[in-house]
């Protein structure tokens, strides 16, 4: 079936391996990186790759494992047992990245080891993928219906375990409208967790895509590395921004105007421009003969400076605030000036990881009952494997940014996973990401969101950042059979819209599917809507650590609502055995006014293991 949609690639490794490193104490001795993914297939769906950057060079890799069954467009030189498989869906030439998109994403998940890595001599160090030793597998699909749709088809023949996919639409979609909910609901069915991008549109809420819950949604954050640049007001104060350097930046007092000045050759420019880097700012300010320009977010855009490797001036990137106070400077005198200065790579930013502004927020707009995103990753100002140098370098890599980034990211999480446990189902590795999220910044603070600064809610973290080493030991479970998430469906669809999704008739009356509240669906989080009636859901966990263990409930308080967990002890006696729970909420506060969220969580505490779901209400009238 095709469908006709504008898409989004979230166009928008070193140093992103490192803050994971600090969340979790990762190293190649314990945690995650004890096999490095190996034996694990990541299929990525995005616009192809760069076959001789040394990130998909296999050494140390073993061969793909017998169940693979996919093919190499290239040359038989290109593949090898990094790069098992290349495939284009766009047209029948071989799948070379002509964008830089797709090997940016592919060497972020799985890359092998390149020391040396940089650009332009900054971020420097040793790149690697999440899961360095996996298999890649690549699609070019992007971006249209019929080739997502295909490149799916093909990746789940070909016997990947986990796909990466940092593609969606610009706005939400029904799921029987959505191609990439289609094609990843059949990759679910055959065992495949599929790893996809939350979007780019923040801080707005309702503004996240790939929304499907068989899909792990991710939102961006940041790292704690900055390349800083500061500039130096005529008044003496000091702003800090974030660049990339340039020989030519200004080493005194120049005068400083304000975009929009008739004149601004030999001056330095303060530019307001929202969303992406445009490069014919650069080109026109150039050619009329500015010396520098400072790029100062809009207001919704917050915090979150991000570099911008193609400038052609030296530019240096600032928050929406600093740049206020730059403006203001300028309007309090005649005669502005301003220098800028390069400092350099920094690390050990502690209010790191914040929630990037654009990450796209919730709540889910193609089902209500579904919390979205799930997870956040790494996703700011994120070193990997490019199409070309910049430098002139070789090999090219690039600093990117968006959710396209953090994507990759989870994938890479979700392949070592796969690695020390084979058997576990996409839901099983998904509860387990997402149950043993922290949501807490280096500092031991709350994680901020970058928008204003002030603590993120859940529509922007969901569960929290990843925290890999916890993931691979849960504890307990959510585990998630088809047959659900097609009753589920039954509860959002007619027949026929739930056919075009499971590409199967289905009766939701019958004996075998019935409908499902989204709130039942035995999902690691809650989103409710709570009028003056009670209302009462269950979960079940699986025991996936120690054979005797005992869990006591922990309940983080929603405001205004009595929530009441029954029992509050679960007593394991097995691995794999199953427990059920019931959750009740009760309206308390009945002086808010319809559609005021309020937040909270569940948490299951045992000896060894911290097993936690947020919890979303929505308070309404009714």
């Amino acid at each position: 079936m095709k469908h006709r949609h504008s898409f989004q690639a979230d166009v928008s490794v070193s140093d992103t391996l490192r803050i994971v490193r600090i969340l979790t104490r990762l190293n190649q001795n314990n945690g995650p990186w004890t096999s490095f993914g190996k034996g694990v297939i990541i299929g990525v769906l995005d616009t192809g790759i760069t076959p001789s950057h040394p990130s998909f060079d296999d050494k140390g890799v073993p061969p793909p494992p017998a169940r693979w069954k996919g093919k190499c467009e290239f040359n038989k030189k290109a593949c090898n047992n990094k790069l098992i498989g290349a495939r284009s869906f766009v047209d029948t030439n071989p799948p070379f990245d002509d964008d830089g998109h797709g090997t940016h994403t592919a060497s972020t998940a799985a890359g092998n080891f390149v020391p040396g890595a940089n650009l332009f001599g900054q971020a420097n160090g040793t790149a690697s993928g999440l899961a360095p030793l996996a298999h890649l597998a690549i699609y070019k699909v992007c971006c249209s219906d019929s080739a997502l749709l295909a490149g799916f088809d093909a990746a789940i023949e070909d016997g990947v375990d986990v796909i990466s996919i940092s593609i969606g639409y610009l706005h939400s979609l029904p799921f029987y409208e959505d191609s990439i909910a289609i094609g990843s609901f059949a990759a679910m069915k055959q065992g495949i967790l599929v790893s996809s991008s939350a979007g780019n549109d923040g801080p707005k809420l309702n503004s996240a895509i790939n929304e499907a819950p068989w899909m792990l949604t991710v939102g961006a954050s940041t790292t704690d590395r900055k390349i800083v640049g500061v500039a130096k007001l005529g008044n003496r104060d000091e702003i800090e921004g974030v660049t990339l350097g340039h020989p030519n930046f200004p080493s005194t007092m120049l005068p400083l105007v304000n975009e929009g000045e008739a004149e601004s050759k030999g001056k330095i420019v303060l530019y307001e421009t929202p969303g992406s880097y445009l490069t014919d700012l650069e080109e026109y300010y150039k050619e009329a003969g500015a010396v520098a320009l400072i790029l100062m977010n809009v207001d919704y855009e917050g915090y979150t400076a991000l570099v911008f490797p193609k400038a052609v001036l030296p530019t240096l990137s600032v928050s929406y605030f600093d740049g206020e106070k730059i403006r203001a400077y300028i309007n309090s005198t005649s005669k502005p000036v301003i220098t800028v200065s390069f400092k350099g790579t920094f690390v050990g930013d502690k209010t790191a990881p914040a929630v990037a502004s654009f990450s796209s927020r919730g709540p889910n707009s193609a089902s209500p009952g579904i919390l979205k995103p799930d997870i956040i990753g790494p996703g700011t100002d994120i070193i990997a494997a490019w199409n070309e140098s910049l430098d002139h370098g070789n090999p090219g890599f690039y600093i990117d940014s968006g959710t396209s980034m953090s994507c990759p990211h989870l994938s890479g999480v979700a392949a070592l996973i796969k690695s020390a446990h084979p058997d576990w189902s996409p839901a099983m590795i998904k509860s387990a990401i997402m149950t043993t999220a922290t949501q807490f910044n280096l500092n031991q603070d709350p994680i901020l969101d970058q928008r204003q600064n002030l603590p993120a809610d859940i529509f922007a973290i969901g569960a929290g950042h990843v925290n890999p080493s916890l993931a691979m030991n849960p504890g307990l479970v959510y585990d998630i059979p088809s047959r659900d998430y097609i009753s589920y469906l039954c509860s959002l669809y007619d027949e026929n819209q739930v056919a075009v999704i499971v590409q199967e008739n289905i009766n939701c009356n019958g004996s075998e599917y019935h409908s499902l509240p989204e709130a039942e669906l035995n999902y690691p989080s809650f989103a409710v809507e709570l009028g003056r009636k009670s209302l009462s859901y269950s979960r079940t966990v699986t025991n996936v650590g120690n054979a005797k263990s005992t869990y006591n409930v922990k309940i983080e308080n929603v405001p205004g609502v009595n929530m009441v967990v029954e029992p509050t002890v679960l007593v394991f006696t097995n691995v794999n055995q199953k427990m059920t729970y019931k959750v009740s909420f009760n309206r308390q506060d009945f002086t808010k006014n319809g559609s005021e969220y309020v937040q909270g969580a569940i948490a299951w505490i045992s000896a060894n293991h911290k097993v936690r779901i947020p919890v979303s209400v929505k308070m309404v009238n009714t």
